[in-house]
């Protein structure tokens, strides 16, 4: 049977690729698309060759696997193995990065798939094999059994070992982490990330920046997702100045006009508060995703701009993209913001019934926050008691502030029901609280809390600051004066203070009377 070429399966080494992200317009003309019509490709495959079935079973589980269908790529599976066929190094590859990318639940069915290529010997003599069960286990939370099948690899490649420290660095082990880097014969670009993409998501930005520092000092030049990496820890820091830096770096790159890089600057200049530089970014893109058209919303919205948000909310889809949950996240906060209560709510019933989305907290928290700062505490409470799911410290904390603001002790002690059962031992909100009854003169109410607090053995924790100046970031406690010019700083405090007194301004000093007196 005639197999047209653009049809043809792929054999074992070429696989088909994952569906890619949107593209940009397609500059075909018709002649060129009418080529790639199937009906109109030529077969370059003889007429009495026949595909080899073991390259079409592994294809069939492929797709499965590519469309997150891993039960149905296993029962595909079990019907090759039915039917006679024997598995290659390439099923088990397809099957094992199922797992992989879907890791709940999946980790039974990576074992029992790992037993059987022991039998084979592949775990330990296939370089490939062994990888994907490194990176299985690890994404599945079994960092342990990452190792055992690493250390029983006769034959590693680069791949293996940054799978083995992407692995350590995803399960918190960051000690192994680092060990085995500096096992590496040799590192390359990806093994830098995994370390800096690593620290970024623990939250641990400043490492992040080191590592990032310590690459360069290598000499190995980073790619696009180091430095993805590099501006998500800029833009948590609020480092705007080493955000700028990196950013005249990725201009000389030939990834500058990476759209993944360009929506990453998007976020940072909006997270730092430099939106008009944003939005410059955005307008200078060659194409755009939803991805792009989020982050300028989102960017907007944050940095008070709701006319710009909702504005670009509606170009987006005048522009033919689709709006998905982050396009109403930040239709959502900019309507908070912006006390524009009735437009808020007809956005989340659009986006219910119109584009069938299920809203997940963060469409909850947002509603939350949209009554909070119209003042309908009760309204707010009322979406907490009848949401889906329970709310988190983001959703309770805004209600909460919203009742120090307007003094509704009733309904914060309320809320601390429903805080003290999902963090007992946080301190934050108990020092709200606290604040709560003593900005309205109830010092009893915030004399039980500081026993609450003693009894739990709860400790307020200090505050921090962070000032970023020349590319380095200076954290400061609460009282600390350990930083090298203390001095100065307590002496340009103290200016400060004295010139603004005469303007009316008290230091707040609730905290420490009321929880540490």
């Amino acid at each position: 049977m005639d197999v047209p070429a653009c049809m043809a399966t792929p054999t074992p080494t070429q696989l088909s690729p994952p569906p890619k992200g949107p593209k940009p317009p397609s500059l075909l003309n018709r002649t060129e698309r009418s080529f790639l019509d199937p009906k109109h490709c030529l077969s370059l495959i003889p007429r009495n060759r026949t595909v080899d079935p073991i390259v079409s079973w592994t294809s069939s589980i492929s797709r499965r696997c590519r469309n997150g269908q891993l039960a149905d790529a296993v029962a595909e599976f079990a019907r090759m193995r039915i039917a006679g066929f024997e598995p290659n190094h390439i099923t088990f590859i397809t099957l094992l990065s199922g797992c992989a990318d879907f890791p709940i639940g999946r980790v039974i069915f990576g074992a029992s798939i790992h037993g059987y290529v022991r039998k084979l010997g592949l775990d330990a003599n296939n370089v490939m094999v062994g990888t994907a069960l490194v990176d299985m286990y690890a994404k599945c939370g079994r960092v342990d059994l990452a190792r055992m099948v690493f250390d029983g690899m006769v034959m590693k490649n680069s791949i293996s070992w940054n799978a083995m420290i992407d692995g350590y660095m995803r399960n918190g082990k960051v000690k192994d982490a680092i060990e085995l880097f500096d096992q590496m014969p040799e590192r390359d670009a990806i093994s830098w990330t995994a370390l800096i993409g690593g620290f970024v998501r623990k939250d641990n930005f400043e490492q992040a920046l080191l590592w990032f520092r310590e690459m360069q000092l290598s000499g190995v030049e980073p790619d696009y997702v180091t430095m993805i990496a590099v501006l998500s820890a800029c833009a948590n820091l609020g480092a705007l100045t080493l955000g700028m830096w990196t950013h005249r770096f990725i201009m000389k790159q030939d990834f500058r006009d990476n759209v993944k890089i360009s929506n990453s600057l998007i976020d940072m200049y909006s997270r730092c508060g430099c939106i008009e530089i944003a939005r410059q970014v955005f307008k200078k893109m060659q194409w755009q995703t939803v991805v792009s058209w989020n982050s300028a919303i989102v960017g907007f919205a944050i940095n008070g701009h709701a006319e710009e948000a909702l504005k670009f909310f509606s170009l987006m889809q005048k522009e033919g993209f689709k709006p998905d949950g982050v396009s109403f996240t930040g239709a959502l906060t900019a309507c908070a913001h912006a006390g524009l209560v009735d437009e808020g709510l007809r956005f989340f019933d659009e986006m219910k019934r119109v584009h069938r989305i299920n809203p997940r907290i963060e469409h909850y928290g947002c509603l939350v926050d949209l009554y909070s700062r119209a003042g309908r505490l009760e309204d707010a409470m009322n979406v907490i008691e009848n949401m889906p799911m329970k709310p988190n410290e983001v959703v309770l904390g805004s209600l909460l502030a919203a009742c120090r603001t307007l003094g509704n002790v009733r309904l914060a002690e309320r809320l601390m029901n429903y805080l003290s059962e999902l963090d007992p031992g946080g301190d934050s909100n108990y020092v709200l609280l606290a604040n709560i009854y003593a900005a309205v003169g109830w010092w009893d109410g915030a004399g039980k809390i500081r026993r609450t607090m003693k009894l739990r053995g709860i400790q307020k924790k200090p505050g921090r600051s962070s000032v970023e100046i020349g590319c380095s970031i200076h954290e400061f406690v609460a009282g600390d004066r350990s930083h090298a010019q203390a001095e100065s700083i307590y002496a340009a405090l103290e200016l400060l203070s004295l010139e603004l007194k005469p303007c009316g301004y008290v230091p707040e000093t609730v905290d420490s009377n009321v929880l540490l007196g």
